[in-house]
């Protein structure tokens, strides 16, 4: 009887001893399927064997083909990282987010079930596609495609056609990737195009599977009139203002004109003003032109400064103590040095030093970036109080500057697009309060000299 009762403990032991005992992990992950790619999704595990040593082998009942094919040795407390490789399925017609089980079965048979996320999409919503808005004066226009999802492509093909253009490029796109093409275009081509929203579409192509995608180009409503003038004669002043319409519409053109109350006592116009209206002090002369597609308009202002030359002189002598004598309070200065990045853009450091000669309160620093390049968010040890890509501006704030005190302020910027020649940063503005009344001060102009093989900062 003691036997018997032995050997049944025996037999009810057993299978939980030697039953399975895996703890399995998912590390990473590529889980996407694209509908008609014989393309694998694959997931990173691992695997450790909390039991006995065993072949272990994966497989699922659901049609699934998996690798490895064969058995994987895992030693007792030992873990292994398993690369399970699951192949997509023919007739399995279903879009989005599947989970399914698989099994890890040892050599006796016993097994255990863990569960996966396959995500299934159609080729064309994989990819996104764009452009950056197309000025009526630019021979050039950026467009990008780009990789939504957690899937290698290794060879596209792409027709990227719109209004504008038509090009086909063969690329190769990473998970999340994004790849930016530049376009020339012909002005020739679209002159007649009114301003807008158009379509681009693009064709894809990957292995045997097509798929069309569309996105938007934004065409810019811009009225192209040039304006050149021409200033020549001290004593007997001659300005030129001539407008050009360079576009294909009907443009509208105003020009207005300001003279002192003394000034305009020795000024003659050709043709006359339209409209005259006095401010305070000045004068304002207005023209207003409406000029066919390649025509020109022409206003001729002529002053005779041999009386009142004297008189001008010393006003003008005023005004520039008057200016110089409201930037003695704070003081800035501008500098740019160039930048080696990573990636080969071309990226500048900007400099800022703020000098504060007297006591200030409320100061504000507004500083504009050129419309070629983008703020890299990396700042010195003072960080904007408002960044405004749009308007290209970047903004500081003080509460106040002892006497004496310097502030040093720096960011950096960089383009995409290589420069050469002159590359010229505006000046920094300050407005502050001191004493209860509101001043204003200016920086140099800084630029940039950039040459093939020379760089060199050029200050003023």
């Amino acid at each position: 009887m003691k036997k018997i009762f032995t050997l049944l403990l025996i037999l009810l032991i057993l299978p939980s001893v030697l039953a399975v005992n895996l703890k399995v992990e998912q590390i990473n992950s590529s889980e996407v399927m694209v509908s008609g790619l014989n393309k694998p999704a694959t997931y990173d595990l691992k695997v450790t064997n909390l039991g006995e040593a065993d072949n272990f082998r994966f497989d699922n009942l659901l049609g699934f083909s998996m690798f490895p094919i064969g058995t994987v040795f895992i030693d007792s407390g030992k873990t292994k990282d398993v690369q399970l490789i699951v192949y997509p399925r023919e007739d399995l017609d279903y879009k989005g987010f599947y989970s399914f089980q698989f099994n890890i079965m040892g050599q006796d048979l016993t097994k255990i079930q863990e569960e996966l996320t396959i995500k299934i999409i159609d080729l064309e919503d994989v990819f996104e596609i764009g452009s950056g808005e197309i000025d009526p004066e630019s021979n050039s226009l950026g467009i990008y495609i780009h990789n939504k999802e957690n899937f290698n492509f290794e060879e596209i093909n792409a027709k990227f056609s719109s209004a504008f253009f038509e090009i086909t490029e063969n690329f190769s796109l990473m998970p999340n990737e994004r790849k930016d093409f530049s376009v020339q275009l012909d002005n020739s081509d679209f002159e007649k195009l009114m301003a807008g929203f158009y379509t681009l579409n693009a064709k894809v192509s990957v292995e045997n599977e097509k798929a069309d995608i569309e996105g938007v180009i934004k065409f810019a409503e811009k009225n192209i009139v040039t304006t050149t003038k021409k200033d020549y004669g001290f004593v007997i002043n001659t300005k030129i203002i001539e407008k050009t319409n360079k576009g294909n519409v009907l443009t509208k053109s105003e020009t207005i004109l300001k003279k002192n109350i003394i000034s305009r006592l020795f000024t003659s116009f050709s043709p006359e003003p339209d409209v005259v209206d006095r401010v305070g002090v000045n004068i304002y002369y207005t023209w207003s032109n409406e000029i066919k597609p390649g025509e020109k308009a022409e206003i001729i202002v002529k002053t005779n400064w041999l009386f009142p030359l004297l008189i001008i002189l010393f006003v003008i002598a005023i005004v520039i103590l008057t200016k110089q004598y409201s930037k003695t309070n704070l003081s800035l200065r501008k500098k740019v040095s160039f930048v080696k990045a990573k990636g080969g853009e071309f990226a500048l450091k900007v400099t800022i030093f703020v000098h504060a000669k007297k006591y200030v309160e409320r100061v504000g620093i507004v500083d504009r970036l050129p419309g070629l390049v983008k703020i890299y968010e990396r700042f010195g040890e003072y960080k904007p109080t408002k960044i405004d890509e749009t308007n290209k501006r970047l903004e500081w704030n003080f509460e106040k500057l002892e006497e004496g005190e310097t502030r040093m302020l720096s960011y950096i910027i960089y383009s995409k697009v290589g420069v050469l020649g002159k590359f010229a940063l505006p000046a920094t503005t300050a407005i502050y309060e001191r004493n209860g009344e509101i001043h204003e001060s200016e920086s140099n102009k800084a630029f940039f000299i950039a040459e093939p093989r020379k760089q060199e900062v050029e200050e003023e």
